[in-house]
């Protein structure tokens, strides 16, 4: 009989997660609360539920994709959550970005009523999701890592055990903004091409080819190339993150110079009606400043 996985939140990612849980033979019992995912999930094989706690009933794991730890809180101990339907033993991963202190301060909660808890957090792109190009960088005990690697290798090519309980958000945060260094680094580089003249097609080529190559620029270099915002995740969520990774900055006392700027130039994108359209449409601030007609 095949593993039952519940999914909590299956929004760009919990789509791609449900997909490949169920490509790899896993039961899969998903929630959301718009119902739309709910028949696409029965569309693909899976079963949707009505609440987190039914998504928990019956299940080996729980993987919750949600878009911040209030929420993950909320849908995890609030009424029908995840704890009333959870028995004991559940190990539930949380592959949302989250504050790393909310999830020690719920892995805490939640050990005290039998449950496991990982912050499982993944990197990556929806379109790299797809193509099952995600990394798990978790934290919590070695044993519940261990106990989750079916999991991880049902919708990820390779998980990472960062250390305790909040290791894993801090990881990601820590990689973001790398990301956010390599993106930003890359629009400017573009915007400057443009403004001087250059051919852009050939100017994104040999980037991509160059010593300052990296995956930005073969992910995200065509879309800012050809205004090709479709969503592989949000500016409103880059901005949400971005903030996140400030306030760790502020809580430890470590610099955080790029952050800072694409924190600007992600809300500046936010206020000028980008919110719902790729993160990577933050270089039509850029070209607006350098008095390029916007595309958006």
């Amino acid at each position: 009989m095949s593993e039952c996985v519940g999914v909590v939140g299956m929004g760009l990612m919990g789509q791609a997660f449900t997909h490949h849980l169920l490509q790899s033979g896993f039961k899969v019992q998903g929630f959301d609360i718009d119902e739309k995912r709910g028949r696409e999930l029965h569309e693909r094989g899976g079963t949707p539920v009505d609440s987190p706690a039914a998504a928990a009933r019956g299940a080996r794991w729980v993987l919750t994709s949600l878009p911040n730890s209030d929420i993950v809180r909320d849908v995890t101990l609030g009424a029908n959550g995840i704890a009333q339907g959870a028995a004991p033993g559940l190990i539930m991963a949380d592959a949302s970005t989250s504050r790393p202190e909310d999830s020690e301060k719920l892995g805490a909660e939640l050990a005290q009523r039998g449950i496991r808890f990982l912050d499982a957090c993944v990197s990556g792109t929806s379109a790299m999701a797809w193509k099952k190009d995600l990394i798990v960088i978790a934290g919590g005990t070695a044993e519940d890592f261990g106990a989750c690697k079916p999991l991880f290798d049902g919708f990820a090519r390779a998980a990472y055990h960062m250390g305790a309980v909040g290791s894993g958000a801090m990881a990601k945060l820590v990689i973001n903004l790398v990301l956010f260094g390599n993106r930003l680094a890359l629009a400017e580089g573009m915007v400057l091409g443009m403004k001087a003249g250059m051919e852009s097609e050939n100017l994104l080529r040999v980037l991509q080819d160059a010593a300052c190559s990296s995956k930005t620029m073969i992910d995200k270099g065509p879309k800012m190339l050809h205004a090709d915002f479709s969503p592989e995740g949000h500016v409103r969520t880059s901005l949400k993150d971005a903030r996140l990774a400030l306030e760790q900055g502020a809580r430890v006392g470590a610099p955080m110079l790029v952050t800072s700027l694409w924190t600007q130039l992600q809300q500046a994108a936010y206020q000028q009606g980008q919110a719902d359209l790729d993160s990577s449409s933050f270089i039509e601030v850029l070209r607006g400043m350098a008095g390029l007609p916007k595309r958006t």
